[in-house]
């Protein structure tokens, strides 16, 4: 069963009680949090997951007030992981960025089976782009466009290599998008489902956008790795895809390496495998029509 197959008020009482678990990519998270609002965006963003019915839990993830005064003056909110906080608490409406921050950390600080890397991963035709990117780089927005455009989302913000055979895993978790990026999705794909809008983090407007349906329905499906494409938006600019040189894109990613450096020799040497089976691009853009034809002609071989 999928979370949408249960009422809004059935996920909220089971995340209050904290026994909602859903299968997220090649991982199970049990959630708990007494916050109504973060129970009915999870009900809405992750509604094509399935329910997990399983006693393994890779991550016991939950949402809670602080002790003390801060439960009711100027509310805030901690992320737990196993009971214990690993970051501060920030204010109580960025409970649900605050909740997929802290997936995302549990995920680069334990799942080192794969070498996992800061980058958005599209698919198609089983073969995947990575679209690794600093913030304000139009990585997510790219990525948004993309999937809303035949594209399959692998996710927006953790590219998983398999350390054993080199494939992608897919996560299809909410795309994140910043400030005017959410205006910009909402005119470009106007049947998207997006969170509630979230002012004042730390990096600005944030609001999440649901993963297709069909993303979430072929998780299971693994994707082999075909381009390193670092995104650049400039306002107005022309699509421009260029070649780069394999050393740097392999500098570029080994940045981007949340567990890099634990996996050692290994690690550099499944980088290594990556980089060069990949055709390796930068690709500066101003607007989203243009970059998806160049997209569209990668996928198609008409583009190396």
């Amino acid at each position: 069963m999928n979370l949408a197959g249960l009422s809004a008020g059935e996920a909220r009482r089971r995340m209050r009680r904290g026994t909602l678990a859903l299968r997220v990519g090649p991982f199970t998270a049990r959630l708990r949090s007494p916050f109504p609002e973060v129970a009915r965006e999870v009900w809405r963003l992750y509604g094509d997951h399935p329910v997990a019915d399983t006693d393994f839990i890779d991550y016991h993830a939950a949402l809670a007030p602080p002790r003390g005064p801060r439960r009711w003056l100027r509310p805030q909110a901690l992320f737990l992981l196993d009971g214990r906080a690993p970051f501060r608490p920030l204010p109580r409406a960025q409970s649900v960025p605050l909740l997929e921050w802290g997936l995302n950390w549990c995920i680069a600080r334990q799942a080192h089976r794969f070498l996992i890397l800061h980058a958005a991963v599209v698919e198609r035709d089983g073969r995947a782009a990575i679209l690794p990117g600093d913030p304000g780089s139009g990585k997510s927005t790219l990525c948004a466009a993309l999937v809303h455009s035949g594209w399959r989302l692998l996710s927006d913000e953790l590219a998983l290599l398999d350390m054993a055979d080199g494939a992608l895993h897919a996560l299809a978790r909410p795309v994140s998008l910043k400030n005017e990026s959410i205006e910009v999705i909402h005119g470009f794909a106007p049947d998207a489902v997006f969170s509630a809008p979230f002012a004042d983090t730390a990096k600005g407007t944030i609001a999440l956008v649901k993963p297709p349906r069909d993303s979430v329905s072929r998780v299971h499906e693994t994707a082999e790795p075909a381009w390193v494409i670092t995104p650049e938006f400039a306002a107005g600019a022309t699509a421009d895809l260029a070649p780069a040189s394999k050393a740097t894109t392999f500098m570029e990613l080994a940045h981007n390496g949340f567990n890099y450096s634990i996996h050692g020799a290994a690690g550099f040497d499944a980088l290594v495998r990556l980089v060069s089976r990949c055709a390796c691009h930068h690709f500066r853009y101003g607007r989203l029509g243009d970059a998806l034809a160049v997209f569209d002609a990668l996928a198609a071989g008409e583009r190396g």
